[in-house]
């Protein structure tokens, strides 16, 4: 059986397709959910089955690739949606690899290789079975850095054009790529150099060359402004565009990165420090020294990569801007710990390198060997690494899959959700999704549920007793209570403001408290059945 066969890639895509869903849909079984997972989800109910001005949600929630890419699955269930999207999509970037290997190489061992990562890799089985979006980020990650290679290669600028494209979508992935731009800035001077028709081999022998000249001078200034506009021109024009549609829409240029309401990841890096900042078991942080070293241990196969391309320094440069890229971000956002996808994209691209230069290799078998070995080190630092993240989220989906126990993280919104459902049709509840999308993503029924992308949401605040008959409000347990206007101090404010209107707790967990909004004259006594111990 030849692997490296079209037909044969397919089967084995639909094979590891069938695998990552049984992975993710046990996982869903025993209830693990993430963050991002969970607002792609509500996000979607509200596109879907909300009421009210759904354009904004629509067009302005981040990061806006992935949020699309769920609404494929929604069809087929909502809470499964980005599970559905994240196993579909991390099948098609072993489809990728694998046909970029069947063209340069036709060799089964590399894709026997691929396929050993692909099943067993903590990191690859977390891309699949969570619902996150990491699946996306890998696949254009990958092209990215492929057509730039091909680029080297042939000198033909249709694959920057292409590469220039793949790095639009990564950042509407993403939008900490945008920073990667800052780091091929002084490379491509030294690629354009290189492309020149010279005997000289030394990069600063063709740099005295060129200037020395009138006529080179003038086809490396204009070679390298062509690299520059075709590579960057795209990525910067379309941020721009957004910005304004943000600005438009949301009157402020940022919303998509800087709102609660816009994307998921701005309260949850915040406490995720914070929490393991507060610790009482704490944790040493990142450092810059070590960010790299760690990288290293993780793909040590980035090495193997570095040597191979050994005798081009350009290409050797290109390989460690990634290195570049996670050290910028983690002096950027020095409250945020490196999240696990930063670390693939390692993985990824060491194999890409292998992939480009493994025909070089004389002696294939003993190269293969090698290439097994420090697969066997990444599968176990892959799981060291998962295991003892500094991201809780992390720790969590490792704790989940290999314990076998439900998982209680949302146990809460769950809780709440049942509540609301079990509620009359016609009742009205306000909530603010800023901090209860969870509640929300398991919520049946989100009509007559008020919420801040709705044009009557702060006539609701003000005068909850015209508008609804229960509001929900986060405990002074909940750790992001502070993040929003609908916690304890609402209650006391609005029976300040309001003296008629009182609240009554129906329903109480240790996040959330849902009371029912009466006036004085029906007032009645909290019945203390409905708390859940």
């Amino acid at each position: 059986m030849k692997l490296t066969s079209g037909i044969y890639l397919s089967i084995l895509t639909l094979i590891l397709v069938i695998y990552y869903l049984v992975c993710g849909i046990y996982l869903n079984n025993l209830g693990y959910y993430n963050h991002e997972s969970l607002f792609y989800i509500e996000k979607a109910k509200i596109v879907f089955e909300g009421t009210g001005n759904r354009l904004k949600v629509m067009g302005l929630t981040a990061p806006l690739i992935p949020f699309y890419a769920t609404f494929i699955f929604t069809g087929f269930s909502a809470t499964l949606a980005p599970v559905l999207a994240s196993a579909v999509g991390t099948a098609v970037l072993f489809y990728v690899i694998a046909s970029t290997i069947t063209k340069r190489l036709n060799d089964d061992g590399y894709i026997w290789l691929l396929l050993i990562i692909f099943l067993f890799h903590p990191g690859i089985i977390y891309t699949a079975a969570s619902g996150k979006s990491i699946y996306l980020i890998l696949i254009f990650f990958f092209l990215f850095f492929l057509n730039l290679f091909k680029f080297y290669r042939s000198n033909t600028t249709f694959h920057v054009s292409i590469a220039s494209l793949c790095l639009v979508i990564l950042i509407f992935c993403d939008y900490k790529f945008i920073w990667l731009t800052l780091f091929f800035l002084p490379l491509v001077l030294s690629i354009t150099i290189h492309s020149l028709n010279l005997g000289e081999q030394e990069s600063i022998f063709r740099l005295f060359l060129s200037f020395n000249s009138p006529s080179l001078r003038r086809k490396l200034v204009n070679k390298t402004f062509a690299l520059y506009i075709i590579l960057f021109s795209l990525p910067l024009a379309a941020v721009l565009c957004y910005k304004l549609l943000n600005l438009t829409h949301a009157s402020d240029l940022n919303y998509f990165a800087e709102s609660p309401y816009a994307t998921w990841n701005v309260l949850i890096d915040k406490l995720s420090f914070d929490q393991i900042s507060t610790n009482s078991k704490y944790q040493i942080p990142e450092t810059s020294i070590l960010l790299s070293a760690r990288v290293v241990l993780f793909a040590p196969m980035i090495l193997i990569a570095i040597y191979l391309f050994r005798e081009s320094t350009y290409q050797v440069l290109t390989i460690l801007i990634p290195f570049a890229f996670i050290e910028f971000l983690h002096i950027k956002y020095d409250k945020v710990f490196l999240a696990y996808q930063y670390y693939m994209i390692f993985l990824i691209l060491a194999y890409l390198c292998v992939i480009f230069k493994a025909h070089t290799v004389k002696n294939h078998k003993s190269f293969k060997l090698l290439l097994a070995v420090t697969i066997l080190f990444q599968l176990y630092f892959g799981w060291d690494y998962l295991k003892n993240s500094l991201v809780p989220e992390e720790r969590n989906f490792v704790k989940v899959l290999t314990e076998n126990k439900d998982d209680t993280v949302q146990q809460d919104n769950v809780d709440v959700a049942n509540y609301l459902n079990s509620l009359p049709g016609d009742a009205h509840v306000l909530a603010d999704d800023a901090i209860a999308y969870g509640i929300i993503a398991f919520t049946t029924d989100i009509k007559p549920v008020i919420m801040p992308y709705q044009g009557n949401f702060l006539s609701a605040l003000e005068s909850p007793d015209k508008y609804v008959d229960y509001v929900v409000v986060a405990t002074a347990k909940n750790i992001v209570s502070g993040y929003t206007q609908l916690n304890n101090k609402y209650i006391i404010s609005i029976r300040h403001t309001i003296p008629n209107v009182n609240f009554r707790k129906v329903y109480e967990t240790n996040d959330w408290t849902v009371y029912r909004v009466i006036t004085n004259a029906t007032e009645g006594g909290f019945d203390s059945r409905l708390i859940r111990k």
